[in-house]
C-alpha cells in the first residue's frame, strides 16, 4: 500500500549535509539516482526493483559510492530503544572522518533495501575502532534489521558525506541544541575541543531528553563537563521534579521542554555570542530556529546537521 512504499522513499538530503567539496558522488547525485530507482519501482508495484545490484567492498575503507564490509565488535544498550554499536577497523586503521560526517547504512529488511545516515560518536583520532550511537523504533524497517545485530555479525556501510567545517577559536562560543540521538554530531566535536590545549572556544551543550533515565553516555558527558570551557545543560520533558534527580544534575537541569523563554536565558547566559549548532527531528530543528531568532541569533549563526 501507500504507506509501505513510503516508507521505502529514499530521504533526501539536508542542504547541511553536502560538504560543499565536488565529492563524486554527490549525496545528491546518489539520491537522485535511488529516487529515480524507487519512482521506477513504484509505478511498475515491484518492490523487487529496490534490490538492484550494488557494489560492495571487504577492504575496510570508507567509500562514498561503495558499501564496505564491517564487523560488529560490540553491542551496548543504552536505554530501552538506544544501543551504542562498535565496528571493527583493521589493525591501527582510522576512519578520518572530519568533525559531524556521517556514514550511510544499508540493511535488507523482507528482501528490501534500505538505508539511513548516522554520525559515529567515537573521536575523530580512534585506531581500530568506531562506534554508532542508533535510536531504534518500533515500527522502523531499519530498526528491525539493526535489533538483530550481534557480536561478529558484518554489516554495510558508505561515505563519508556533510560534517561541519569547525575550525578551532574560530567562534568564540558554540552553542549545541540537541534532541535525543541529535547528540551523535556534537560529540565529535566536543573531544576535539577538550583534546586540543590550544583551542579555547567555550562550548554550552543543550540536550533535550524526556528522563533522565534517558539520557544517553552520561559518563562521557560529565567527563566533557569538567573542562573549563564546557558547559552542559539537560532539558527533561516529561520529568516533573528536580528533586529525584542526583544533586551533581540539579543545577544544570530543566523540566519541560527547550522553549522561547528558556532559550532566552541559555543564550543571556553565554559567555560570548553564540554560533549555534542545531540537530534533531525537523519539527524540532524548526523550533530551535524561531526561538534562536527570538533570542536574537540569526540565520547565518546557525548550522543544522
Amino acid at each position: 500500500n501507500e504507506e509501505d512504499w513510503l516508507a521505502l522513499r529514499p530521504q533526501e538530503p539536508s542542504p547541511s549535509q553536502c560538504c560543499g567539496s565536488g565529492c563524486k558522488p554527490c549525496i545528491y547525485d546518489v539520491y537522485e539516482k535511488e529516487l529515480a530507482q524507487w519512482e521506477r519501482a513504484k509505478a511498475m508495484q515491484d518492490k523487487s526493483l529496490l534490490m538492484g545490484k550494488k557494489e560492495q567492498s571487504n577492504n575496510s575503507e570508507l567509500n562514498p559510492d561503495t558499501f564496505t564490509a564491517f564487523s560488529v565488535s560490540s553491542v551496548e544498550q543504552l536505554t530501552e530503544d538506544t544501543y551504542q554499536y562498535k565496528f571493527e577497523l583493521p589493525g591501527n586503521s582510522s576512519l578520518r572522518l572530519s568533525l559531524g560526517q556521517h556514514i550511510v547504512l544499508r540493511g535488507v529488511v523482507n528482501g528490501l533495501e534500505v538505508q539511513r545516515a548516522y554520525t559515529p560518536i567515537s573521536p575523530r583520532n580512534a585506531e581500530g575502532y568506531f562506534e554508532v550511537l542508533i535510536k531504534c523504533y518500533e515500527a522502523g524497517l531499519m530498526s528491525q534489521y539493526i535489533k538483530t545485530w550481534k557480536r561478529g555479525d558484518v554489516v554495510f556501510w558508505r561515505g563519508p558525506f556533510g560534517g561541519f567545517p569547525y575550525q578551532p577559536n574560530k567562534h568564540g562560543e558554540l552553542l549545541m541544541l540537541a534532541s535525543g540521538t541529535g547528540l551523535a554530531p556534537m560529540i565529535p566535536i566536543l573531544q576535539s575541543i577538550t583534546d586540543d590545549e590550544e583551542d579555547e572556544t567555550f562550548v554550552t551543550l543543550v540536550g533535550c531528553f524526556p528522563t533522565f533515565d534517558k539520557i544517553y553516555l552520561k559518563p562521557l558527558l560529565q567527563d566533557l563537563a569538567r573542562y573549563w570551557n564546557i558547559r552542559i545543560f539537560y532539558v527533561l520533558s516529561q520529568e516533573m521534579s528536580l528533586e529525584k534527580l542526583p544533586w551533581s544534575y540539579q543545577e544544570s537541569t530543566y523540566t519541560g521542554r527547550l522553549n522561547e523563554d528558556l532559550m532566552k536565558t541559555i543564550v543571556n547566559s553565554c559567555r560570548r555570542k553564540p554560533f549555534v549548532l542545531i540537530c534533531g527531528s525537523s519539527a524540532f530543528n524548526e523550533d530551535m530556529r524561531t526561538y534562536l531568532k527570538a533570542a536574537g541569533i540569526e540565520e547565518d549563526s546557525c548550522f543544522v546537521f
